[in-house]
């Protein structure tokens, strides 16, 4: 009888374990006086990190608290909430989506109650996309994604009032949309403590992902970047993937990379080799640790290579 029980008691304890909900574990790390970041794996999607890729951060004052992405998930934005509080009594006044992909807004569920910001060209990507984003992060990350439902940004920020600058207890931000990686690239200067918030377009020891991207405009903003570095805006980078840094080796990896891979599309594509064997290019060496590896390449070249093959037939 005595055995019996005990197979029962250690049977329901198994089944309660197995209900527990994922734990990202996510520890804000501070990064500069009154800012914390939330750093991401330096990854492609996958369960094993439930999805959780991306960098995340918060600036908290007496006068209230800003946060930059909510996450992948509606357990992400819980528990990047229950983190936000922890380190700091301040409210939070507002939640900021630097661009439409899924990981930037997906957390918004908890975030009830918060206004939720975004340029008014990512809420409209949000709304029409969040539905296939959905889907996508429900297959590729499995029960991390319980009860997530899309929820775009509700507040839009109109980009003809661009460049903006606010003052946030004692802390001067600077707005400003850009564009290349997205078609609206929110960007977030903190030129009090030197802290520059890239979103997706710089890159750091990661494949950069292209699924909206225009090159020739990523180029030229990432030139605006480098600019307003050697303007003294800011010091410290903080990627929306990839490790955060200091100067400009994210900006020149992301650049080294573009002008890479849109120079072998092109060149392949006016020798006529087809995508298959295009798919079998090796990296050069100075690429072949980062992130994300081969499999966002192969994703990029799937995408953009035909419109590459397009444009060579047209010019013969």
């Amino acid at each position: 009888m005595a055995t019996v029980l005990a197979c029962g008691l250690l049977g329901a304890a198994q089944a309660q374990t197995s209900l527990k909900l994922p734990d990202y574990r996510l520890q804000p790390r501070p990064l500069a006086a009154d800012t914390w970041v939330i750093e991401g794996a330096v990854e492609d999607f996958s369960r094993a990190n439930g999805c959780n890729i991306i960098n995340t951060a918060f600036i908290a004052t007496p006068e209230g608290t800003w946060v930059i992405n909510t996450g992948p998930s509606r357990l992400y934005g819980e528990q990047q909430r229950a983190a936000v509080a922890r380190a700091t009594p301040q409210p939070v006044k507002r939640v900021l989506s630097l661009n439409l992909h899924p990981d930037y807004f997906f957390g918004h569920q908890a975030w009830a109650g918060v206004p939720t910001a975004a340029l008014a060209g990512s809420i409209a990507g949000m709304q029409a996309e969040g539905r296939a984003y959905a889907d996508n992060l429900y297959r590729l990350c499995g029960d991390w994604m319980k009860g997530t439902e899309s929820t775009p940004s509700t507040e839009p920020i109109d980009p003809a009032r661009l460049p903006q600058t606010l003052r946030l207890g004692g802390h001067t931000l600077e707005l400003h949309r850009l564009s290349g990686h997205t078609a609206d690239d929110l960007v977030l200067i903190d030129t009090t403590t030197g802290v520059l918030y890239a979103g997706g377009l710089i890159f750091a020891d990661r494949v950069p992902t292209t699924p909206h991207a225009d090159f020739a405009a990523w180029q030229a903003s990432l030139d605006v970047l480098e600019r307003w570095h050697a303007q003294g805006k800011f010091r410290t980078v903080v990627p929306s993937h990839g490790p955060v840094h200091t100067g400009l080796a994210g900006l020149q990896q992301t650049r080294d990379w573009l002008r890479w891979m849109t120079a072998l599309m092109r060149d392949s594509a006016e020798r006529g080799v087809d995508l298959s064997e295009l798919l079998r290019t090796p990296v050069p060496p100075r690429f072949a640790a980062w992130a994300a590896q081969p499999a966002e390449l192969h994703r990029s070249l799937t995408q953009w290579y035909p419109r590459f093959e397009q444009q060579a037939l047209q010019g013969r």
